[in-house]
């Protein structure tokens, strides 16, 4: 029989706090525990990993020593393309899988899979057959939803929007657009040093009306989410950090 996919939440901190809390602070005791057993590992970067696991390891031990855990990378598109990787070299990360051993997916922050290079490895287990178990932890993207109060009902997440200016706000005038008519949440992101450039461009091109919510450093102590309407934010627009993860939201 073939082993799980366990597709194991990460914290929200890494890369962005000073001093990183106890794990179980923001994950479940059970996340901790699968955690702390599995042996197999598929991440987007192995250094990162090891560190989670480290904060795994000072709540429940670890079943086997760091150095003999194995942690594969996912491969990364073509240089210079932005074509997936083949099926065949993701399927190749399921060998342990296939052999029987459990393996855990892990992202650099939040949920596996969502917003994440690892739905391929997902797609792949499905292919073949292989169980996977999504354990519960944080993500950003539905905890800035739930904080925001705009509509819970009827959301989508639109990923990035386009660097370039004249691009980004013909897309932001769509998002807009589509949200009016659906009348639908429109989440998105941002690499953090472009957050100001971004919160700029929504305030600037969005009607006065539309409600515009900003989530900053969600889980850290210094976190917050504030929601106003647009002409709101015109009148007061606080600095947004160009070092810590947010999510935008917005509803016209």
């Amino acid at each position: 029989m073939s082993g799980t996919l366990f597709l194991v939440p990460n914290a929200l901190d890494f890369g962005v706090a000073t001093e990183l809390p106890p794990l179980s602070d923001d994950l479940p005791m059970g996340v901790l525990r699968t955690a702390a057993r599995l042996t197999h590992w598929v991440a987007e970067n192995a250094k990162t990993t090891r560190a989670f696991l480290k904060r795994v390891d000072a709540e429940v031990r670890l079943s086997q020593p760091l150095q003999a855990i194995e942690i594969a990378e996912l491969p990364r598109p073509q240089k210079g393309t932005k074509n997936p990787p083949s099926a065949s070299d993701v399927e190749r990360l399921l060998s342990p899988a296939l052999a029987g051993h459990d393996v855990g997916l892990i992202s650099e922050a939040g949920l596996p899979a969502v917003a994440d290079p690892g739905a391929l490895l997902v797609e792949a287990a499905h292919r073949r057959g292989i169980k996977v178990v999504a354990l519960p932890g944080a993500s950003s993207l539905m905890l800035a939803l739930a904080a925001s109060g705009l509509n819970g009902q009827s959301f989508a997440f639109v990923g990035y929007l386009p660097v370039e200016p004249s691009e980004r706000t013909t897309r932001i005038r769509e998002l807009e657009t589509l949200s009016r008519r659906a009348l639908q949440t429109q989440l998105l992101i941002e690499t953090p040093y472009r957050n100001e450039a971004m919160l700029e461009s929504l305030v600037t091109t969005l009607a006065p009306g539309t409600r515009l919510s900003v989530s900053c450093g969600l889980t850290l102590p210094q976190g917050w989410t504030r929601t106003d309407t647009v002409a709101g934010w015109r009148s007061s627009k606080p600095a947004v950090p160009r070092d810590v993860p947010a999510v935008f939201a917005l509803l016209a």
